[in-house]
Order: C-alpha cells, then sequence, then structure tokens
C-alpha cells in the first residue's frame, strides 16, 4: 500500500545512502556527540528510507546515524521504511537534512537545486518555501535567497570551495557565478596567484564584463589586482615599544609628533644626497 510506514531494524549493509546526497559527513561536535550517545544508548531516532525494487533501502534522512553504525560496527539501525517516489523521496531528504546546525553553502545550493528540480517534475509551486511533500522548511531563507543559493552551483568546484571556507563572500560568489567556466578558471588561477579574492563591487563588474563578452583574461587580472580600502597596507607601533625612547612624561600624541619630524629630517638627509 502507498504510503504504508514502518519502523524496522534494518541490517547496516542492506541500507543504501541517498544518491547525490548533497549534505556531507563531518567529524565535528555534533558527530561526537552522536558518537557518544549512540556508544551508550545506541540510536535512539529512526533513520528514513524506502525500500528498493531490487532489495535493500535507500536512506532518505539520517545519513550521521548511519556513518555513527558503522564507526561503532553496529549490526543495525532503527528505519523508518515508507513507499515515496524519487521526487518525495528528494523533498524529503532536503527538508530533514536542512535542519541541521551547520550547513555549507554548497550543501545548501544543491539540496534546494534538487528539491526545486522535483518540485518542478512533479508540477508543484516552486517557492520553495511553502507546504510541500513532506514537511515545510524551516529555515530563515526567503525565496530569492534560495534562488541566490542555487546560483553558487554554477560556480566550478574550486571557487564553491571557497565560499564555503570563507575566502569568498556568499553575496560576490552569487555575482560571480554568471561568469562563464573559462571565466571562473582564469579568476580562480588570478586568485590563487595573486593571493587576492574578489570584492562585491570587482565580482559586479567582472560580471558586466561578462554579459557584454569582454571579459578577457588580463581584464580579470587587472580588476583583482585593484587595491582595496581595507586591503592597504598600514604600520602600526605599540606604545610600550616605544616608551623606552622618549620621555616618561611623553603622551603617544607627543611621540608620533617626534617621530614624524625626526623622519622629516631623516628624508631632507637622504634629498641632500642625492643632490651631491
Amino acid at each position: 500500500m502507498k504510503n504504508a510506514e514502518k519502523i524496522m531494524d534494518i541490517p547496516i549493509e542492506k541500507i543504501k545512502p541517498f544518491q547525490n546526497h548533497p549534505f556531507g559527513i563531518r567529524q565535528d561536535e555534533e558527530m561526537d556527540a552522536l558518537l557518544d550517545s549512540a556508544r551508550q544508548f545506541g540510536i535512539i531516532t529512526p533513520g528514513l528510507a524506502r525500500p528498493l525494487e531490487n532489495g535493500g533501502y535507500e536512506l532518505v534522512s539520517g545519513h550521521r546515524r548511519l556513518a555513527a553504525c558503522e564507526a561503532l560496527r553496529l549490526e543495525t539501525m532503527p528505519i523508518i521504511v515508507r513507499d515515496m517516489s524519487d521526487d518525495e523521496a528528494v523533498i524529503n531528504m532536503v527538508d530533514s537534512n536542512l535542519q541541521r546546525e551547520h550547513i555549507f553553502p554548497s550543501e545548501k545550493a544543491f539540496a534546494y537545486k534538487m528539491k526545486l528540480e522535483a518540485q518542478n517534475r512533479q508540477g508543484q509551486r516552486t517557492d520553495l518555501t511553502s507546504c510541500q511533500v513532506g514537511t515545510k522548511l524551516e529555515n530563515e531563507d526567503s525565496k530569492r535567497q534560495v534562488y541566490r543559493y542555487i546560483r553558487l552551483t554554477y560556480l566550478i568546484p574550486e571557487l564553491l570551495q571557497m565560499v564555503d571556507e570563507e575566502k569568498i563572500a556568499f553575496t560576490p560568489a552569487v555575482e560571480l557565478s554568471y561568469l562563464t567556466k573559462e571565466e571562473h578558471q582564469h579568476l580562480y588561477q588570478t586568485i590563487e596567484s595573486e593571493e587576492c579574492t574578489p570584492s562585491l563591487s570587482q565580482a559586479q563588474r567582472m560580471k558586466r564584463l561578462s554579459q557584454d563578452g569582454i571579459l578577457t583574461p588580463d581584464k580579470i587580472f587587472q580588476t583583482m589586482r585593484e587595491l582595496k580600502p581595507n586591503q592597504k597596507e598600514k604600520l602600526s607601533f605599540k606604545t610600550d615599544d616605544l616608551r623606552g625612547y622618549f620621555p616618561k612624561t611623553y603622551t603617544p600624541q607627543q611621540m608620533q609628533d617626534t617621530i614624524l619630524k625626526l623622519l622629516d629630517n631623516w628624508r631632507k638627509r637622504q634629498r641632500d644626497k642625492g643632490a651631491r
């Protein structure tokens, strides 16, 4: 009977991960806590899976729990077995995993894309934030923000990884997603060679040049070589490091004034030497 479900203890070897599952499993504090709990009490909350025609079960929700079972060499895992179509399974997989506390932008991007494609195939509303088959999305992302996340899937893997690592900010990354793959490659090479990352204004300018068909490798290089206001080099000294060179009664302002006067005199002497 369709949509019938039951809870079963399924042998681990019969559970297969969801195809193209976009959410990674990281050895972080959440995983450590799950392992500690599973070690003491077993898996308390069942996963969700659907039966496969050729035998076994495809896991829809509970991949970290499955990883914990494998790490602890548990033989079975409690599973809610539910009949689902391919698209229903995708929507349930995305909705359940978006509840995670820590999600990379790339994970959200591909998850939202998978859900949108599933909803399109079903002929459903595609705002991704209304109640659909499965659970309503419980997150703070608006319709516009969801589509901005999906734009990240157009980035080459190297740039997308930099977004996950917070080396490229989210908003500039969205703008860069409109560049071609070849332009992405040139941009990544420039980022690596020049050790710089694009600001929002730089990303927007490169997007416009790309749309006009005139974003050459040279223009990417020139754009990225521009000095950003927050990247200007600064020279600073700690007051304590300078205190030994001045009378104890000197204030920081008096110390600064004296240093500037000394530098002025030094510059004049350098000019005099050059004039000889």
